[in-house]
């Protein structure tokens, strides 16, 4: 008998009739009647007090039905509690272009836009930042009156003897690395409706990850009870981490419609988007490695500055993540870390895939490269003699329960044929070899609480139909699939039997949202626990009939049954109504169960302060092998293979788990090769999907997907993350392929033609022994 039956089946997403007809709604598909357009104004400049704001011209409009600036919510707010910075519209400065300065709800689109124009505000511009490096130097006009030299965060975490590290080392590297700013460039744009009912009750219909803390930020910001407030995720195109904080717009949406007392609804232009931003920072890496003769890790140093943008929001994590998980992937047993979270004039920057250690690692797989070919050794062979030996603790204490990188280095090595191309191609063609990892969510709520993680409720009425009800946010993952599946195997019944009930914070009990790749792991336990307690239920009342200890009856194929006497079986409904029809049964209409998740405490982390970011229940793995044509006429690069292992645990849905990691490894090739964010003075010069360019299908190579299994232990069914781990390793993964190819080494993303150019250029001087300005390589 197979172990599973509905588990490991390739299954497609619940939703996915829903998307691929169009029947299925987004927020910006939703009407209401009498609903309003509401438009945001937002900042010229990107420093500058706010004098004056004057709307009288711009209420007396035909069709304006409300407006509303800083004056009528004062009340700051941001996702994380020591970073309510943020005001739905600023009232005293604006610190970007694009930041949020009053908003109209109006009759219709054209009217929303006229009234903008007609609102006037004085303005004194200051003296703004845009580099970060320049920006830790202010000694005045800083950005937030309480953050000297514009530093939002900063921390300093030594673990081991680092010092002692190096002096062990044979071979000793330091190196300079440049990462450039990048959004989500998810396709669905942000929006909002909200609407009061007559009780004075908001309802609020987002495209957030987060409802639960999207519901919190209302309850704060209007100063309105939790229990006053609804919020209904509908369908999401798209979130990456863009949607997983509180957007003005989500706010602002309902400030307008209390105001105006009808419906509003905000839905931003692409490049209102692009301003909202939160995406990827600047980020700007010094790294130290050093490595025995035999290619042991000794020690590493690492000093990293993030161009944080104008506000808070994630930042604080941002730069812890990109400390912490410098851990978790090898052996390392000495580390210093450095990191510094820098306000600029510029729009915020936040959570996306990958959060926090996509550029480290790319910083850390090009130099474990380069140290490889120092000491002579191959890449894949440096990589094999620092593996960690799980289960174990990292030295800044990540709990590691399982790891398949191991086994995800093997599989790229064969599959690619590695051993019989790596440095034998001929010029201009090369491959390159970089592993990753990421956290299957995070061990620690944003908001400390004892509160699960995540709850989720079943319900199986008389027909026998069962209802999941879940907090969690569907944003394209497949995470709903999943939670259905896992359901279903607990309880031997078809997935079609199984309804869910989804993000809807009137409905579902409270899940934290969809980010860092919790979602599966820990409203996948909370599904197992609450199937279990629903199995507990029927097998009280089943075990007496069939006289039979309860671990002997087994749930599958919709029937419960003892396995060794064909006489002692019913099918599901019998046995549900057996459980329902029982005397004494609390409640003869359904049955009810609860399942939570809170991860161990021995997940949680350390004491140190900034110990609370990095620690995860359990961590993926993911190693690659990119093959690349380097053109050295024009610098252009072709990726033409991509040969990607992940280590998801258990491959619940492989479907699913494939989608996610090409999507990863696709989403990391445009950080690698073409995407970034264009600013000059403050101001974005590609705001538009035709401006921010994205890889195309032309420019997409094929990319074989290996799942490895590790099974981990604590994993729903054995699984951990699938939808970001891979993300990072595709960068540095192309990064050494090209210097395979063209000898020369890149260090600043996106390595662009132009860049390939200049180093191939240089290095030509330095062949020709002609005086050099700086080494082959940027």
């Amino acid at each position: 008998m197979a172990e599973f039956t509905t588990i490991g089946k390739r299954l497609a997403m619940l939703d996915a009739p829903a998307k691929v007809t169009g029947a299925g709604l987004y927020a910006d598909d939703l009407k209401l009647p009498g609903m309003l357009v509401g438009k945001i104004l937002h900042s010229p400049h990107p420093h500058a007090h706010i004098r004056a704001i004057h709307t009288e011209k711009a209420e007396a409009l035909p069709g304006v039905h409300a407006v509303a600036t800083g004056q009528d919510v004062p009340r700051p707010y941001g996702i994380l509690p020591i970073g309510h910075d943020e005001c739905v519209f600023t009232a005293d400065k604006a610190r970007y272009i694009g930041d949020n300065v009053a908003g109209v709800a109006a009759v219709d689109t054209a009217t929303a836009e006229r009234a903008l124009e007609l609102i006037e505000v004085d303005y004194e511009s200051l003296p703004a930042f845009f580099d970060p490096i320049e920006s830790m130097k202010a000694a005045e006009h800083r950005l937030h009156a309480d953050k000297p030299n514009n530093i939002e965060k900063e921390y300093h975490h030594v673990f081991g003897d680092p010092e002692e590290g190096f002096l062990e080392a044979a071979c000793v590297r330091e190196d300079h690395f440049y990462c450039s700013e990048v959004t989500h460039a998810a396709m669905e744009p942000h929006a909002t409706l909200a609407a009061f009912d007559a009780d004075g009750r908001l309802t609020v219909w987002s495209s957030t990850q987060v409802p639960y803390y999207l519901q919190r930020t209302l309850s704060e910001v209007l100063e309105l009870p939790m229990s006053q407030i609804r919020v209904i995720k509908p369908l999401i195109g798209g979130g990456f981490g863009g949607k997983s904080e509180v957007i003005s717009v989500e706010v602002a949406a309902a400030v307008l419609a209390r105001k105006a007392q009808r419906p509003v609804k905000i839905c931003y232009t692409r490049e209102e988007v692009f301003y909202a931003h939160r995406g990827r920072p600047i980020t700007i890496i010094d790294l130290k490695t050093g490595v025995s003769r035999e290619g042991k890790i000794t020690a590493v140093e690492a000093r990293v500055v993030q161009d944080g943008g104008a506000y808070c929001g994630y930042g604080p994590v941002t730069i812890l993540y990109s400390g912490a998980l410098l851990n978790a992937m090898y052996h390392i047993p000495n580390v210093r870390y450095d990191g510094y979270r820098v306000l600029t004039n510029k729009p915020a920057c936040g959570a996306m895939r990958g959060h926090g250690t996509v550029n480290v690692r790319f910083a850390f797989e090009s130099q474990l490269d380069m140290l490889a070919e120092e000491i002579g050794m191959d890449a894949a062979e440096i990589r094999r003699r620092n593996f960690l030996q799980a289960p174990c603790m990292t030295v800044n204490g990540l709990r590691v329960t399982s790891y398949g990188y191991p086994e995800c280095v093997e599989k790229v090595v064969e599959r690619s044929g590695w051993r019989e191309k790596k440095g034998k191609l001929p010029f201009g063609k090369g491959m390159g070899l970089a592993g990753s990892h990421y956290v299957s969510g995070a061990a620690n709520p944003i908001i400390r609480s004892n509160m699960p993680h995540t709850t989720v409720n079943i319900k199986v009425d008389r027909d026998a139909t069962v209802t999941l009800f879940s907090g969690a946010s569907e944003i394209g993952q497949g995470s709903d699939t999943i939670q259905v599946q896992l359901v279903a195997e607990e309880l031997g019944v078809s997935v079609e039997r199984v309804k869910l009930v989804a993000a809807d914070t009137d409905l579902t009990p409270v899940d934290l949202g969809s980010y860092s790749s919790r979602v599966t792991f820990m409203a996948g336990n909370a599904c197992l626990e609450a199937a279990r307690e629903m199995k507990r239920q029927i097998l009280e009342v089943v075990g007496k009939r069939f006289a039979c200890p309860a671990e002997r009856i087994l749930f599958r194929d919709e029937r419960v049954f003892c396995p060794d006497d064909p006489e002692r079986a019913m099918s599901f409904e019998q046995a549900v109504l057996a459980a329902l029809d029982a005397p004494g049964a609390p409640d003869a209409r359904a049955l009810v169960a609860k399942g939570t998740y809170t991860p161990p405490a021995e997940a949680q982390g350390g004491k140190f302060k900034g110990a609370g970011v990095g620690p995860s229940p359990a961590y993926s793995y993911s190693a690659q092998v990119a093959e690349v044509t380097v053109d050295p006429e024009t610098g252009q690069v072709t990726v033409d293979r991509i040969i990607a292992a992940h280590d998801c645990g258990r491959a619940l849905n492989p479907l699913s788990v494939e989608g996610q990691v090409q999507g990863s490894v696709w989403m990391g090739l445009g950080q690698a090769l073409q995407e970034e964010l264009i600013w000059e003075k403050g101001r974005l010069m590609n705001p538009s999907m035709l401006e921010y360019r994205t890889a195309s299908t032309l420019e997409s190579p094929p990319i074989e997907t290996i799942l490895v299994e590790s099974v981990d232990p604590e994993g729903p069914m054995g699984a951990k993350e699938a939808g970001e781990g891979s993300l990072a390793a595709a960068l540095p993964a192309v990064a050494n392929a090209i210097y395979d190819a063209v000898g020369v080494r890149i260090k600043s993303l996106p390595i662009t033609p132009e860049k390939i150019l200049k180093a191939l250029r240089e290095k030509e001087k330095q062949s020709k022994g002609t005086q050099k300005d700086e080494p082959a390589g940027i």
